[in-house]
């Protein structure tokens, strides 16, 4: 189990190398990161959410675990209004607030979060997995893009156009048009289907890359213990899962669905986080080494979490 729980972690580390190698070699520059984070947001992802949604779920299935909406979505909200109060208390510089929240919120569901609960408790476990990648995804891609481009365009004034533009941005487009297919049965053609997988599959490999081409542009000695690693670890490993195992406890659900739910809110920071920072200018450095750091940290506190939960539920 120890094994099982470190593999999909390891896996995405890997990736991570490789982009990091790749880039001290000479084969990715600053350009290169600009087109990955474009490819990624515009592209992959939106793809990666349409074949996701009509692959996985059914109408039936939809209507069935939407009510189980609620228990991520209540934790993710409590957790971003616990959020400001740890801002305000580790005096978070202006400039990363808004990574700082989004961070602290949001975690990696489906790139650490699939493997990672597929590998302790098999694909019984992918319903669950997906009810709170719903949760999150939509969390991220509305509330957290808006966060994290307000980093970067901070002295900018936006329009009621500008801010829904930037909610809805093309994954959240992808994610909502794949749960309408699903909702009204309209059934894609083969080949747009097989196109979707194709280029969705680039998102993870992308996305890894990507942050190790920024760890390889900020440098792995600029990664030190500071008090926003102190406030992002402590949203990610203790206060998410805290949270929710609260929430989840005593509700009259499957123990493995709680079991999910828990495992899910205590993932590292979500890995796009740095690709959205570069897309709209905020500090996609500052994300990259957060990403990394609670990626790495997650292979000591999964086990662990895994034991607990499994004693107690």
């Amino acid at each position: 189990m120890l094994f099982h729980s470190i593999s999909g972690v390891l896996i995405i580390l890997v990736m991570i190398i490789v982009g990091y190698i790749l880039t001290l070699v000479g084969w990715f520059d600053e350009r290169y990161s600009r087109i990955t984070s474009k490819l990624v947001t515009q592209i992959a992802l939106p793809c990666y959410m349409i074949n996701t949604i009509t692959a996985k779920f059914s109408r039936a299935e939809l209507f069935r675990i939407f009510p189980d909406l609620k228990f991520p979505i209540l934790s993710m909200t409590l957790l971003f209004l616990v959020s400001y109060f740890v801002q305000f208390l580790l005096q978070i510089e202006p400039e990363h607030r808004g990574l700082f929240k989004s961070m602290f919120s949001n975690s990696n569901t489906v790139f650490v979060g699939l493997p990672v609960n597929m590998a302790l408790f098999g694909k019984a476990s992918v319903p669950y997995v997906l009810i709170y990648y719903m949760a999150n995804t939509t969390f991220f891609w509305t509330l957290g893009v808006y966060l994290i481009r307000k980093d970067g365009d901070s002295q900018e004034r936006m329009s009621i156009g500008e801010i829904l533009k930037k909610i809805f941005s093309p994954p959240l487009l992808g994610f909502i048009l794949g749960v309408l297919l699903v909702l009204f049965n309209i059934n894609l053609p083969n080949f747009i289907l097989t196109d979707t997988k194709y280029i969705g599959d680039l998102t993870i490999p992308l996305s890894m890359f990507f942050i190790g081409m920024k760890l390889a542009q900020v440098g792995i000695k600029n990664i030190h213990f500071s008090r926003d690693m102190l406030g992002i670890c402590c949203g990610r490993f203790f206060l998410a899962p805290l949270l929710t195992f609260a929430l989840v406890l005593s509700a009259p659900v499957p123990v493995i669905m709680k079991e999910v739910f828990v495992i899910q809110s205590a993932m590292p920071v979500m890995t796009n986080a740095p690709v959205v920072a570069k897309l709209y200018h905020a500090d996609s450095d500052y994300a990259a080494v957060m990403v990394t750091t609670t990626t790495i940290l997650s292979l000591i506190v999964v086990p662990i979490l895994m034991n607990l939960v499994t004693r107690i539920f």
